[in-house]
This record gives structure tokens, C-alpha cells and sequence, in this order.
């Protein structure tokens, strides 16, 4: 019948030279101790150069969280050595098999944290682990940054641009995404122009080419086109048709709201407008119906609004860009300066916009990343450092190969 001492070995892969001295189960305090040696005369690995045969030269007594036993906390304490490597390493301590370098944690334990920190705030996570938060935080800011130093971006070809927000008080991450295979390549602080600088010296830090980088997806912004024409030198820039159809829509909601200081008849429609006519509810459809028969500004800027988006559907760029020039001279003469305004930005950004029809490329992988990355920050109430969120957005859509032990 296998023993306790053979059981648990068997459990933790605990093999020559180490061995299970004794499991201890102090009840008072509701703790397992196991207490792992090595045997005499017992050689390991230079932990410096790797060479085998290096002899014990002294030793210390060191602990583990490991995973719990039932409901009690386990801890594997063990007597390690430092070796003495006689090709010029020094002396230095033995790595043991159960946990990482300079970790007070097993793999496994690590193992389980990083699996559920996907699924849960990490100070919810802190309190069923019975451990504090910052030690969490050190575990899961060292599997990324292990799992960033494994990517290869060598066959980055498409990304999208986009900032999110980080904490209250306009303080910002931009995102950079692979529009290929919908990853987080590279976040950072801030939203300006530097943000594509710092990306490109990123990409090439993993085996990519800022010269590859065919075409970026971004909003209108006038620092990330700067960005992107000073560092990405060969890329297209094509304006996100999310970010393109959200100028119209918001010079019709200002429309709106300069026309309701003049009439109640638009009184709680904002939404009515902003919606696709298929997108109405019967009670919108209805109330939209009654405005029709109105000679509203906002039902001109409405139909100025439902007819850009149709410059989505032409057949190709030359016909396309016939729609946007009979578009612009329906907006730049509606008499209705917000519609005249944004009109005037997409003439501004002209090839940007007609550029779409070249890849159709969108922003939509991105907006859907960014919701995802709000919801969590919205679920853990918000993360007190930029950093933390950085992390955090690693972990949701970075795909990083973290190499955890299982």
C-alpha cells in the first residue's frame, strides 16, 4: 500500500535527488507542511551554466504556498542548497523542480491564479486564495511578461489603432491590434502621436518590420496620422468605418439638440435618430412616422445621416467616390452647420476614407476588444495604475503563450 510520503511525492513529481522527508497536518492553525530534502552526496545542475555534477555547498530552509489541501493551506518547506561551480558561475542556489526562481509560490498555485484571473477580479481572486493581492499581481506581471517576450510579430502585416480609457481624469491606453488574427500586439500609455513611435520600436523587439506594415486601420486623429506617417512609412491609412459613421451621427444628435430648444416635438427622441430604421422598436417606428410628416432640420440631417452609410454598399472605389462627391454637396449645402461641419472633415480625409474600399478593412475587432476590456475593468471597479490595466488587457487579448505548467 503506497504510504502518505510516496502518495504526495507522486502528487508534486517529486523525484531524485529530492525526497519527502515528512507531511506534516498542524490542525491548530489548519496547515499542511511537507517537508522536502535532498539526499546525501546528492549533485544537481549549476543553476548559472547548467552543468551537471556541482556538490552541495551549503543550504538554507525555504517555503512554498502550495495549492490547498481541502479547505486547509498546503506549504512545501524545503532544506535547498547553493553549489559551487567550478566554471566560474560562483556560488548560487539550487533551483528547485516545484517552483520558479525567487518565487514564494509553486507552479501550480501559479498555475491556478493565472487561469482564474481571467475569470474574476483579482482581489476577489485574493480573498478565496487567502493571500494578499499584490503577491497575485506579482504572479500574473511575470507570466506576461514572459508571455510578451515569446511573441513574434514577424508576420504583422494589418493593424488597427485605437485609445481606450484607463482610469477617470482623461488618462488613456492605445491599443495596437493585428487585424489578421484579431490579437493585442502592443498597449501603452497615452493617445498621441508617441504611442506609434514606441509600437514601432516594439515590433521590431519581436522580429517585426515597421516597413511591412501595409495598412492601418485608426481613427481620425490627427496625432496617430502623424504617428503613422512618420514611423509605419509604408502604410495605407484607412479611417475605421465605426469612427466615420460616429461624425455623422454626432452632427445629427447636435442637429437635434439645437432644434429641441425651438419645438417639444423632439422631446426624449435622441435615440429614435441615432438608430437604424431596422433597429426601431414599434413604438419608435411610429413615433418616427409622425416626425416625417414635421419639416424638421433634424429629419433633413437624418436622411443626410442614413444616406452616408450607404456609401458603404457601392460596387467599388469609383463608384463609391461618386456617391461621397454627390454626398458632400448634399451636406455642404443642407443649411445645417453641424452636417456642413462634419461633411467638411470626411472631404478632409479624403483618400483615408475612399481607402476602405481598397482592403475594407474595420476597427471592429478593436471596439469589440475594447468592450471587453472595459467590462473587466468595470467588473474589478476600476484598477488604481495604468500599468495594472496594461497587464489586464495582456491577459483578455494578448493570446500570450504563458507557458504555465499543468
Amino acid at each position: 500500500m503506497t504510504d502518505v510520503k510516496d502518495l504526495i511525492a507522486k502528487a508534486l513529481h517529486i523525484s531524485a535527488p529530492w525526497q519527502i522527508e515528512k507531511v506534516e497536518f498542524v490542525e491548530k492553525i489548519g496547515r499542511l507542511n511537507i517537508y522536502v530534502n535532498f539526499t546525501r552526496g546528492a549533485v544537481f545542475n549549476c543553476p548559472g551554466c547548467g552543468k551537471p555534477g556541482a556538490k552541495a555547498y551549503d543550504t538554507d530552509v525555504f517555503e512554498w504556498r502550495h495549492l490547498d489541501f481541502f479547505q486547509y493551506q498546503a506549504y512545501i518547506i524545503a532544506r535547498v542548497p547553493r553549489v559551487d561551480c567550478k566554471d566560474g558561475c560562483g556560488i548560487l542556489k539550487v533551483n528547485v523542480p516545484w517552483a520558479r526562481p525567487g518565487s514564494g509560490f509553486t507552479l501550480l498555485f501559479d498555475n491556478k491564479v493565472m487561469v482564474l484571473s481571467r475569470e474574476m477580479p483579482i482581489a476577489t481572486l485574493g480573498r478565496i486564495c487567502n493571500e494578499h493581492d499584490t503577491k497575485l499581481w506579482r504572479i500574473i506581471n511575470h507570466y506576461v511578461e514572459q508571455g510578451l517576450n515569446k511573441n513574434d510579430f514577424s508576420m504583422v502585416k494589418r493593424i488597427g489603432i485605437d485609445e481606450t480609457a484607463a482610469q477617470r481624469g482623461h488618462k488613456y491606453i492605445t491599443s495596437f491590434i493585428d487585424l489578421d488574427t484579431g490579437k493585442l500586439l502592443f498597449a501603452t500609455p497615452g493617445k498621441g502621436k508617441e504611442t506609434v513611435k514606441v509600437f514601432a520600436q516594439d515590433l521590431k523587439n519581436h522580429g517585426g518590420n515597421p516597413d511591412l506594415i501595409s495598412e492601418v486601420c485608426c481613427d481620425l486623429s490627427p496625432s496617430f496620422i502623424a504617428g503613422i506617417k512618420d514611423n509605419l512609412p509604408s502604410a495605407v491609412t484607412v479611417f475605421d468605418r465605426f469612427h466615420l459613421t460616429k461624425i455623422v451621427n454626432d452632427a445629427l444628435d447636435e442637429v437635434r439638440r439645437q432644434e429641441s430648444k425651438e419645438t417639444d416635438l423632439l422631446k426624449k427622441t435622441r435615440y429614435h435618430w441615432l438608430k437604424n430604421p431596422n433597429n426601431l422598436t414599434t413604438s419608435q417606428q411610429e413615433k418616427m412616422n409622425a416626425l416625417s410628416k414635421e419639416k424638421l432640420k433634424t429629419g433633413r440631417a437624418y436622411r443626410i445621416k442614413l444616406a452616408f452609410q450607404d456609401f458603404f454598399k457601392q460596387e467599388d472605389r469609383q463608384h463609391a467616390e461618386i456617391y461621397l462627391k454627390s454626398w458632400y454637396f448634399w451636406g455642404t449645402h443642407s443649411r445645417l452647420e453641424p452636417m456642413i461641419a462634419a461633411a467638411k472633415t470626411i472631404k478632409n480625409h479624403w483618400d483615408g476614407v475612399l481607402n476602405w474600399y481598397n482592403s475594407k478593412v474595420s476597427n471592429g475587432i478593436l471596439e469589440g476588444t475594447n468592450s471587453l476590456l472595459q467590462a473587466g475593468k468595470s467588473k474589478a471597479r476600476g484598477y488604481r495604475k495604468t500599468a495594472t490595466f496594461i497587464t489586464m488587457s495582456y491577459m483578455i487579448a494578448g493570446k500570450l503563450d504563458f507557458g504555465l505548467p499543468t
